[in-house]
């Protein structure tokens, strides 16, 4: 008796000295450049939260989305796997495009870590599908607010087509408000909700995409034909307006005594847009050079990750898909299997940096291949569909990518290529939806 006393005394000190699972916070920009905070170099931007963030965590110097456009990004997130396997989602989903979205079969971070336990909520914009099947609620996720179009008027909540966008889950709804304030205080609603459950947060912004509207500018509604017009002092404003929103989230996670034992982390799903910085880098948004890929990335996760630190870790969306799933305890199906890798042993001084071979590929809305782009070790290979002549750059020497060296390099040139001709001979479904989204001219 006295034994199974013991035993039984034993199982309750072990239970009640068990660390908690970890909750996971994401937060995802939409469409910042590179050099659009402050800790990235911004002179103009002033980001003391998630400068805040940086200087708790870890900054990534090499980090990379999926995709150089929206859709891709957030589908491979979801995904942990290279969005190419899914028809039609590397390239953004116009405006209208209701025939395109995340299939049933696909499971998500989401549907992972809510098997696992977790509970888990969607605050902001998703861009992975219009149909009820296709949207956040049918994805894994207990509870979602926010757009599933890939932009909308910040004010009035309409796409540039003039149609309604804003869903409390799943179902259309009417408030007033400035887009970035309302993801913000539906994700403190949730935060304020949450008891022991560990929990997975999913804030993506869609600050600061266009159209141009900060958060005092509710009388510029612009129509379809100035949708991408603004100034950077606009922008600016947005930006700032996002870092607020942050900033509130973070103070929710302390005052709920849940930073301890959260792992936050930030990223943009590109690079930034035509108003944007995305200095040092070339070119932006839609390109697969550096400025279109390269995104500023920050994760803190309190005695795991050293504060304070800076990695030159290479890493795409899709690693942190993996490390959230190890984290939790969750497994993606065996036919399924994630393509990123798990990078908290890296950004926690467990494990060495090690060299990474990934994969890009851009596609315009017509579903036509424009360029393709390897990058393996300091290496940057790209080359369009034309036959035109590649580029080759050495990205340890020449971050700006302002010097081809493709003909001092030939053989090199020649394997990057057949890098690429392998990854595409895998990837599966071919490139083309089953039916195009919308009719284009």
């Amino acid at each position: 008796m006295k034994r199974v006393l013991a035993l039984a005394l034993l199982v309750i000190s072990f239970a009640a000295s068990a660390a908690p699972r970890p909750n996971i916070v994401f937060i995802l920009a939409d469409d910042l450049g590179y050099g659009d905070l402050s800790c990235y170099g911004a002179p103009d931007i002033k980001t003391p939260n998630l400068d805040r963030l940086a200087t708790q965590g870890v900054r990534f110097t090499d980090f990379y989305a999926n995709g150089c456009v929206c859709t891709p990004t957030r589908c491979a997130l979801m995904t942990g796997r290279y969005q190419q396997h899914i028809g039609g989602l590397e390239t953004a989903i116009p405006a209208g495009g209701k025939n395109l979205g995340l299939p049933s079969q696909e499971k998500t971070i989401a549907d992972f870590l809510h098997t696992a336990g977790y509970t888990t909520a969607m605050s902001g914009k998703w861009h992975l599908g219009y149909k009820p099947e296709t949207m956040p609620n049918a994805h894994g996720f207990d509870h979602f607010f926010g757009l599933v179009s890939g932009n909308h008027d910040y004010f009035t909540h309409k796409e540039n087509n003039g149609e309604a966008d804003l869903y409390l889950e799943g179902k259309p709804i009417e408030m007033e408000g400035y887009s970035t304030h309302l993801i913000t205080d539906h994700a403190l609603k949730f935060l304020e909700k949450i008891k022991s459950k560990p929990f997975f947060l999913y804030v993506p912004f869609n600050a600061p995409h266009f159209p141009a509207e900060g958060p005092d500018d509710q009388e510029m509604k612009p129509d379809a034909h100035h949708w991408n017009q603004g100034t950077r002092k606009t922008y600016v404003k947005m930006v700032e307006e996002m870092d607020r929103g942050i900033g509130k989230i973070l103070a929710a996670l302390e005052t709920n005594n849940l930073s301890s034992n959260t792992l936050v982390i930030f990223e943009s799903d590109n690079g930034g847009a035509t108003l944007s910085r995305n200095a040092p880098l070339n070119k932006g948004k839609a390109s697969l050079w550096e400025g279109g890929i390269r995104v500023p990335c920050i994760a803190r996760f309190p005695n795991k990750i050293p504060a304070g630190t800076e990695t030159h870790q290479v890493g795409i969306t899709m690693d942190w898909t993996a490390t959230i799933a190890k984290l939790a305890g969750a497994k993606p199906p065996k036919d399924r299997p994630f393509e990123g890798i798990d990078l908290l042993p890296i950004i926690s001084g467990k494990q060495k940096n090690i060299e990474r071979t990934l994969f890009w590929r851009s596609v315009n809305f017509s579903f036509v291949k424009l360029f393709r782009a390897v990058r393996d070790g300091d290496w940057k290979y790209i080359e369009s569909y034309k036959g035109d002549q590649p580029f080759l750059y050495n990205l340890a020497q020449d971050i700006g990518e302002t010097k081809n060296v493709v003909a001092e390099n030939p053989k090199l040139a020649i394997n990057l290529k057949k890098k690429l001709d392998q990854w595409e001979s895998e990837i599966d479904p071919p490139l083309y939806p089953a039916e195009p989204a919308v009719k284009l001219k």
